[in-house]
């Protein structure tokens, strides 16, 4: 029981990681002795000015692979990189995403594309090229992880109109289950976060007002570091083990216990 959530010694990739979500899993995992972080993102300076300040932060090490993941070839060459890297990849984190707001007669094809192709084509794609570390790493006892990041925007209807965002994010939730029934047998544990209002580049109204947003949740708060650092640890971790295909919902109240309150996010 004592090292129910621990990660020590594990090995994870986490796309996105350089700020927002992805940087709060990292930290989280990082914190629980993992030994190795690696982070990718599309811009190399931030993603390597996040792999300094968290490596020495912990004694972990996190490692930045500058990659577009937009892309089929990105996600082959990111997992080219790792397996020449790491023989075997405990845990796997497709948090990478975009999103594209316009008006329903204006929506352009373009921004339906990019989100489509990232937050979902690339999850499937990048899970794909790593299933071999990933199955090297897999036993009965300690399953390997593969957590991807949706949305409550994926479980309930945001009235902005991001409509590549919310059917990408369902998209991905659904996708997480079919993946979990073919990967189970593998002994790699599929599951799926679905956050509420974070403070992150993406979600600028929590970020910068949220105080307003917060009045919105069930919960009257936005979330922490520390929140979405949490159920990340919970599902990498020995303590998540018996968790299979699902979505967990870290959103304060919003979806399941919201009476008929709004928030955009």
């Amino acid at each position: 029981m004592k090292d129910l959530f621990s990660l020590r010694g594990r090995v994870a990739l986490i796309t996105g990681g350089s700020r927002g979500i992805g940087k709060m899993i990292a930290r989280g995992f990082l914190s629980q002795g993992a030994a190795k972080v690696y982070i990718t993102a599309r811009k190399a300076g931030p993603c390597e000015a996040t792999a300094k300040e968290l490596s020495a932060e912990y004694d972990g090490e996190c490692i930045a692979l500058p990659i577009d993941i937009s892309t089929v070839e990105g996600c082959d060459k990111l997992a080219a990189e790792i397996i020449k890297r790491e023989p075997k990849l405990d845990i796997l984190v497709n948090n990478a995403g975009a999103a594209w707001g316009a008006e329903f007669d204006e929506f352009p094809e373009s921004g339906w594309d990019k989100v489509m192709d990232l937050n979902v084509k690339s999850v499937f794609f990048l899970t794909k090229a790593l299933a071999k570390p990933l199955r090297a790493a897999a036993s009965a006892e300690r399953p390997a992880k593969v957590i991807n990041v949706a949305s409550v925007d994926g479980i309930f209807v945001n009235p902005g109109e991001t409509y590549s965002y919310a059917a990408s994010k369902a998209a991905v939730i659904h996708l997480t289950r079919r993946m979990a029934t073919k990967l189970i047998k593998d002994h790699i544990n599929v599951t799926a976060i679905a956050p509420g209002a974070f403070k992150s580049d993406m979600n600028r109204a929590a970020r910068d007002h949220g105080d307003d947003v917060a009045m919105r949740i069930p919960s009257r708060r936005i979330g922490t570091d520390e929140d979405m650092a949490g159920i990340a640890i919970y599902l990498a971790s020995r303590a998540g083990d018996y968790v299979v295909g699902n979505t967990i919902a870290v959103d304060g109240g919003v979806v399941y216990a919201n009476a008929g309150l709004e928030i955009a996010g």
